[in-house]
């Protein structure tokens, strides 16, 4: 004889309990498996005929059916076997900062900082105490609106929207974790649109810039090899600031290195040119640094604009436009998109498309340069 199975019965109801002063309180009587409980919701319904009540009474309602559903659906993911005890009451700011935390070490410092201002202005919006109970469209919907309305930097200005959607991101990054850790029942993130970013203008040097770069003296030396190691390279300044001498070898066609891109993570072998091997002077230890004494600050930025404007050119550059300067060159001079892109340790090609743009912009203005035939 067949075992019967135990069906788990339930309901989750909205109900109405009037105060004293005529208004109402909403809450939801939850019944499951034999067990009941009661969730106030600290919503209320005005008593009053005013339009303009009537109006927030219609959304107050709405917001308590929605968080109604959202207990059903908890209760029926129970049911159909998905884990017995989500975390819901986890509280959510320190479950944030324990992401930040692990990212610590793994993270560039840049991608860490992100993380850790994130974590700053999701403090101010939301406070401490949110748990993930809590964690719902409308509060990401109101965490989209703060980092667009509200949000200031240290110098009191309004966010860029490239770091409202980097901010942003990263709240939703957060949510699918608990998500993906059964910490939450369902994920509230993936039905919120992100804030999309702006195109960036990615700034580069010619050849006949990076040959004036060369000539002209810098406070810096070291820093003036790095850079241009880096437009010969494409290497990143996180991956050059740990770059050994165990890791650049010789080998029967020219110079190889080998390296674990700090961004990416993956493993690496690049060949780099007898150029680019002279910017990184006389062999040392195995274990040295090549580049001893790289620093790079806002101060050394101050210089290195220094630098780029004293050579005659007059655009701004940071360390990585050298990134940059080596994606476009190679471009222009006939290298193929797809070697380009693995030069530069590109996951997907659509990355390195962003410079086959710029270079087909300035086809554009070159052919636009040859003057007026019609005489």
């Amino acid at each position: 004889m067949a075992k019967k199975t135990k069906t788990r019965k339930y309901h989750v109801k909205l109900k109405e309990r009037e105060l004293k002063s005529g208004n109402k309180s909403l809450y939801l009587d939850i019944w499951y498996d034999g067990k009941r409980k009661y969730e106030f919701l600290k919503l209320y319904l005005i008593n009053s005929k005013k339009e303009s009540d009537k109006e927030l009474n219609k959304q107050t309602s709405q917001l308590a059916e929605n968080i109604r559903a959202k207990r059903q659906l908890e209760i029926q993911s129970n049911k159909f076997g998905f884990t017995s005890d989500f975390k819901l009451d986890t509280n959510f700011i320190e479950f944030f900062k324990s992401i930040v935390e692990s990212r610590k070490k793994k993270e560039t410092s840049g991608n860490y900082g992100n993380w850790a201002s994130t974590l700053i202005h999701l403090t101010k919006y939301a406070g401490t105490k949110n748990t993930l109970r809590n964690i719902d469209e409308i509060f990401i919907e109101g965490f989209k609106q703060f980092l667009e309305n509200k949000a200031r930097t240290k110098s009191d200005t309004p966010l860029s929207k490239n770091t409202q959607s980097s901010y942003f991101n990263k709240l939703k990054a957060a949510i699918n974790e608990a998500y993906d850790k059964r910490l939450i029942p369902d994920n509230p993130a993936k039905r919120v649109k992100s804030i999309k970013p702006e195109p960036t203008h990615r700034q580069y040097l010619t050849i006949e810039e990076l040959r004036l770069l060369a000539k002209t003296d810098f406070r810096y030396p070291v820093m003036k090899n790095a850079f241009l190691f880096s437009c010969l390279t494409g290497l990143r300044w996180s991956d050059i600031i740990k770059l050994t001498w165990s890791k650049v070898y010789k080998h029967y066609e020219g110079y190889k290195i080998d390296f674990r891109q700090e961004k990416t993570k993956d493993f690496e072998y690049l060949d780099i040119s007898q150029q680019a091997r002279d910017y990184l002077g006389k062999r040392g230890n195995p274990n040295d640094k090549i580049f001893i004494g790289l620093k790079y600050s806002g101060w050394h930025n101050v210089w290195m604009q220094k630098w780029i404007t004293g050579a005659g050119i007059n655009k701004e550059i940071t360390f990585h436009c050298g990134r940059h300067t080596f994606a476009c060159i190679q471009l222009q001079m006939g290298t193929d998109i797809f070697t380009v892109s693995k030069l530069l340790g590109h996951s997907e090609l659509k990355t390195t498309q962003i410079y086959a743009k710029i270079i087909d912009k300035m086809k554009q203005k070159a052919v636009n340069k040859i003057p007026d035939i019609n005489l």
